[in-house]
């Protein structure tokens, strides 16, 4: 299951940066970034856009609260860099990110035993 979690980060990734990518050529606002105003004003657009990046929104910071714990609890070193990843990348690719590194202490863990 380890390795699924890396293909799910690398396609969590790749699938919804494509369409940052395209953004970033089109209006120079980089990894959406660069222009946060313009950013936060086409997420709010219409009711439908704002519906989905609230569900987003929510998720993200369930995701920051549940890792911490499980990161504490599993003594997974250096969670940050997962939330870095997430707020750079997405939850798409980083909450995958972090299962494939609590798998991995989990197995760790299981080994020494």
């Amino acid at each position: 299951m380890k390795n699924k979690y890396l293909v799910l980060t690398l396609i969590g990734t790749l699938l919804p940066n494509i369409f940052v990518i395209k953004e970033t050529i089109r209006s120079g606002n980089i990894l959406l970034y660069a222009h946060p105003l313009d950013t936060f004003s086409a997420m709010f657009v219409n009711n439908i856009s704002t519906a989905f990046i609230i569900d987003l929104l929510f998720i993200v910071i369930l995701f920051l609260f549940w890792s911490y714990k499980e990161a504490r609890r599993l003594e997974i070193k250096n969670v940050y860099l997962v939330w870095i990843y997430t707020f750079v990348f997405g939850i798409a690719g980083g909450l995958p990110l972090f299962l494939y590194f609590r798998e991995k202490k989990k197995i760790e863990a299981a080994s020494s035993k």
